[in-house]
Parts: structure tokens; C-alpha cells; sequence
């Protein structure tokens, strides 16, 4: 017996999916708008309309957060945090510039990747200047940003859109630590 996965199906134009679907079947098809609402209830919807709605829905708030502007001033406060190499020079006080500053923290990690709780803490020891790569581990944790094993073996970035603001602090520190690195690589050479 062959294990159930489940087989995606994506159409990009359920009317067109139904005429051919009705071709199929011929003359046992039913009407044109009763074979698309037994296929928005197959997909899980009410009917069409709710399928139709809940689509029209779904792309509005996917489009929703590009047109949002972020909010200048978290974004400065949260900047004023790291120094000019784009390191995070103080643990923040307030709570949205803690969480701003660990997604510019997130974006430095490299995706899909396990690495090890040594490897994350040599990570973050060149990202920040204070010294407590634990806390910042830690809250990246808590915050969903980072997964790991029970036994602390395996840490992975969790891949995820980050918010607007964090966004336009993630760009402006990837420029800062881009002359970091050439930097650092001009003094290597010498």
C-alpha cells in the first residue's frame, strides 16, 4: 500500500479548470456554475463566491504590507543601535527595537543552513560588541526566528517575510557591514 502525501494542485483560472473538467465528462457534466462551486467546496470553500472572496482576500494582504510605509522613527531608533560596521552596540530597552534589531541580527544568518550552538555564538560575537551572545540566541529563539534541538546540536534560521521596518533596518545595516567586510579584507591583504 502506497503512503498518502498530499499531491498540490494549483490552477490559474479555476472557469477554464471547469470547462475542461465538463469536456471530461461529457453529457453527465453538471451546469457550468455547479461544477465550479463543487469545486470551491472540493477546495474547501462555502462556494465560489467564498473561494472568490477569500482569493481577492488573501492578495490584498499579501500586497498589503509592500504599500505600508514602515515607521521612520522605530527604524531610527533601532539604527542608533548599531555602530558604524552595522554591530549591535547595547541590548535595546524597548521591546520593538529589541525584535527590529534581532531580524537585522536573523538576516546575517545563512538560510536552510544547521549550524551549531558554538558556530551561532562565534556568529553573534561578530554582530554585536556586548558580549552576551546567549541572550540574543535566546530571544532569537523565543521570538521564532531560530529553531534548535532539544540537545542545543542544531540551530537553524527559520525562513520567514520579515515586517516592513525590520526590512529597512536589515538594508541599511547590509551596507554597513558590507564596507565592514571590505574593510576587513583590505586589512587582511596588507
Amino acid at each position: 500500500m502506497m503512503p498518502k502525501k498530499p499531491v498540490p494542485l494549483h490552477v490559474d483560472d479555476v472557469t477554464v479548470f471547469a470547462r475542461a473538467l465538463s469536456k471530461q465528462l461529457g453529457d453527465s457534466s453538471p451546469s457550468h456554475l455547479a461544477l465550479l462551486n463543487m469545486i470551491a467546496r472540493a477546495a474547501g470553500f462555502q462556494n465560489l463566491q467564498h473561494m472568490r472572496a477569500a482569493t481577492a482576500a488573501r492578495n490584498r494582504m499579501d500586497n498589503r504590507e509592500d504599500a505600508l510605509f514602515p515607521d521612520a522613527r522605530s527604524v531610527e531608533r533601532t539604527l542608533n543601535q548599531f555602530d558604524a560596521r552595522g554591530r549591535l552596540r547595547q541590548w535595546p530597552s524597548r521591546r520593538n527595537v529589541q525584535t527590529l534589531a534581532l531580524w537585522a541580527l536573523w538576516a546575517t544568518f545563512p538560510a536552510e543552513k544547521a549550524l551549531s550552538e558554538k558556530a551561532v555564538n562565534m556568529h553573534l560575537a561578530a554582530e554585536h560588541t556586548f558580549k552576551d551572545a546567549a541572550t540574543l540566541r535566546r530571544t532569537m529563539i523565543s521570538c521564532g526566528m531560530m529553531t534548535r534541538n532539544r540537545d542545543g546540536s542544531d540551530y537553524r534560521r527559520v525562513e520567514q517575510k520579515p515586517p516592513a521596518e525590520a526590512k529597512a533596518v536589515i538594508r541599511d545595516l547590509h551596507a554597513r557591514r558590507r564596507v565592514r567586510s571590505e574593510s576587513d579584507g583590505e586589512t587582511q591583504d596588507a
